[in-house]
């Protein structure tokens, strides 16, 4: 990883303040422009681009007990301007390769009683992020936050794609907020959540047609709550709002303490006036650090998984010696045990599982309840992940015999103290060499780069309610048209993709009835984006698919190189190119009732021939090898549910 920041003078920057106390900051391309003013001590900002008010007057602040961050401010000192030029490397993420390049503000303000405040704003090319620096004033040495006053007023013509925050200790065995709610698509703004406690990130909104702003945070660790969008008001403002006192049984404060002097976490805005600029970035790792270093090479890649169609009956050792072979012939680094090995299988044959992984090359990931006080979900293995004392023995115990990762499940909060307990697992578990997996859980927010050895987080209404109701099924080519949209733009989405029984149960004769086409399912390994995929697929695919699709599943990798958005709409359909190595692979799914003619223009394939995978009028899928018209156009003929992959030829 290689850094280079450049400071430059006040004026190198577009860079202006007045005596009307305004300024304002832009993109190293001038598009995107933050405006800043100070009207009766009061901080706001507001976002064009190209000259397009994309976010109107909006408020800046912070505010505890004691301390008024929001209010009688002024302007103080000098303003100081850099220009950010970053280079790194994350290997988990959509770009393996990134450059970030930024124009940075950090205005300084102070109010009546000397109390200062720092607030920073970084403005690249269709990314803004912003976040408060509290300096230490006197012997006081922390900040407890009461209310954050960031908001974002968006213009009247906007439309929102959000879902809504889950009230606490709801759901199946109290285990919400877990990120699993619906979305609904071209809302009006200041419409009322479900559930009456505003929305989770990121939320994306449709500013009409000047066009599109995706709101989300990062950099959000032990030292800060996880926090959420407010209810909007009909005048299209939303704020940053806090945790619910309720959540995770109601222990711990529901508001963040700062040890001074303190950082919040980013802000983030990604504005562009197409979705590429949404779907493509990489704002949400490009201002975050690394919290630690990796105390081993990670291996990441592709995992079988027995509970997902077969369920807690496949929970025994034959079964599961049955997805360790199912992974040894598609060519797969890992199969997860899930919920109850230690009663069902046992430790001692949870080792003689591992010898039996290695000897094929698979490696073994075992689920965990995070556990402690603030749920009741009954699975176990319970109390193992919530104290350090257990977490470190437990860990030695996976450490010594082999186990290559853990799936961590029911968290069910955003509270200081509940991120204190994702930190530490992954900060314990990297000392043991493990990778992580978060399941009924927050949105990560920076993690990939700030934790070398997490993997990916559900946050999503994901998978296993396929298995749960027929609904989810019916509505799946429609909530599968919104994640590379939303959630999956801003970290690693743990789904458990590729589900190829057409009945989902264990013998694939019963049970909900999967509504997409098969070509539809394996496009999802590419358009669902986490480092360690657990995939859906079974004993009897290999048997029961056609050759083309369980080839293609042996050979679809789970990290990229690159990522290029090539049309579509949120919760309508998305086509999606990703690299691995000297390889393409273009995806795209069609959530619409008709099927969708489309001619796309794919200039990244260099190759005279191209692998296409599609489907028939009668919903078999089919696979030909093609050559590409003039200008490397493709037009293609999606099914509704249905799909298409193109991928290079070598």
């Amino acid at each position: 990883m290689m850094k280079r920041f450049l400071i430059t003078s006040f004026l190198s920057i577009l860079f202006l303040i007045s005596y009307s106390e305004e300024m304002y900051i832009s993109s190293p391309d001038k598009r995107l422009v933050v405006h800043l003013s100070l009207e009766n001590g009061r901080l706001y900002y507001r976002v064009q681009l190209d000259g397009n008010e994309m976010l109107e007057k909006s408020p800046l602040g912070l505010k505890g007990k004691t301390v008024d961050l929001a209010s009688n401010l002024h302007f103080m000192d000098h303003q100081v301007s850099n220009q950010i030029d970053l280079t790194y490397e994350e290997r988990k993420i959509k770009r393996r390769q990134v450059r970030y390049q930024a124009n940075e503000l950090v205005c300084k303000l102070e109010n009546d009683a000397k109390q200062k405040l720092d607030v920073i704003f970084r403005v690249s090319n269709n990314d803004i992020a912003f976040r408060y620096h509290v300096p230490q004033v006197g012997e006081t040495a922390n900040f407890p936050v009461e209310e954050e006053l960031s908001g974002f007023k968006f213009p009247a013509t906007t439309t929102t794609f959000l879902t809504p925050q889950a009230s606490p200790m709801i759901g199946w065995m109290k285990t919400k907020p877990s990120y699993e709610e619906e979305y609904n698509p071209d809302q009006a703004i200041g419409e009322p959540s479900k559930y009456g406690v505003g929305y989770t990130f990121p939320a994306l909104f449709h500013v009409g047609d000047r066009g599109w702003v995706l709101v989300s945070e990062t950099g959000v660790n032990s030292l800060y709550c996880g926090s959420k969008l407010s209810e909007g008001a009909k005048d299209g403002l939303y704020k940053i709002a806090y945790p619910e006192p309720g959540e995770n049984n109601g222990i711990g404060s529901a508001q963040p303490t700062i040890a001074l002097p303190g950082y919040t976490p980013w802000r983030t805005l990604t504005v562009g006036n197409s979705l590429k600029p949404i779907v493509e970035t990489t704002i949400t790792f490009d201002v975050v650090e690394p919290q630690y270093a990796a105390s081993t090479d990670y291996t990441f890649g592709r995992s079988t998984w027995s509970w997902l169609e077969w369920q807690d009956g496949s929970i025994n050792f034959e079964d599961q010696k049955k997805f360790i072979d199912l992974s040894a012939a598609m060519g797969y680094e890992f199969s997860l045990v899930d919920n109850w090995w230690d009663a069902r299988i046992g430790r001692d044959k949870i080792e003689e599982l591992v010898v039996y992984g290695k000897d094929k090359g698979v490696g073994l990931c075992l689920w965990y309840n995070s556990n402690g006080y603030w749920n009741d979900a009954p699975q176990t293995p319970k109390n193992r992940m919530s104290t350090a004392v257990s977490r470190k023995e437990e860990m030695a115990w996976m450490q010594r015999i082999g186990i290559k990762g853990i799936k961590v499940d029911f968290f069910g909060g955003d509270k200081q103290e509940t991120l204190k307990l994702y930190e530490d697992i992954l900060s314990d578990a990297n000392d043991y060499g493990l990778v992580v997996i978060f399941h009924g859980c927050t949105l990560p927010r920076g993690w990939e780069r700030m934790y070398p050895n997490f993997v990916g987080s559900e946050a999503v209404l994901a998978s296993e309610n396929l298995i749960f109701t027929q609904h989810a099924n019916d509505m799946e080519a429609f909530n599968a048209c919104l994640h590379p949209f939303i959630r999956n733009t801003v970290g690693s989405m743990d789904f458990g993709p590729v589900l190829l029984n057409k009945r989902h149960n264990r013998e694939n004769n019963g049970g909900t009835i999967r509504k997409t086409t098969e070509i539809f399912q394996v496009a999802t390994a590419v358009l669902f984006q986490t480092p360690v995929q657990n995939f859906g697929i079974t004993p009897n695919n290999l048997d029961e698919m056609p050759a083309h699709v369980i080839d293609f599943m042996k050979q679809v990798p789970t990290t990229w190189d690159e990522t290029v958005f090539i049309d579509g709409y949120p919760g309508k359909y998305v086509i999606l190119a990703r690299k691995h190595a000297d390889r393409w692979y273009v995806a795209g799914i069609n959530a619409e009732k008709n099927e969708k003619i489309i001619t796309v223009s794919l200039p990244m394939l260099s190759d005279n021939e191209w692998q296409l995978y599609t489907d028939n009028n009668d919903r078999t899928s089919k696979k030909a090898v093609i050559k590409p018209a003039e200008g490397k156009q493709l037009k293609l003929t999606i099914q509704p549910g249905g799909g298409f992959l193109v991928v290079s030829m070598r």
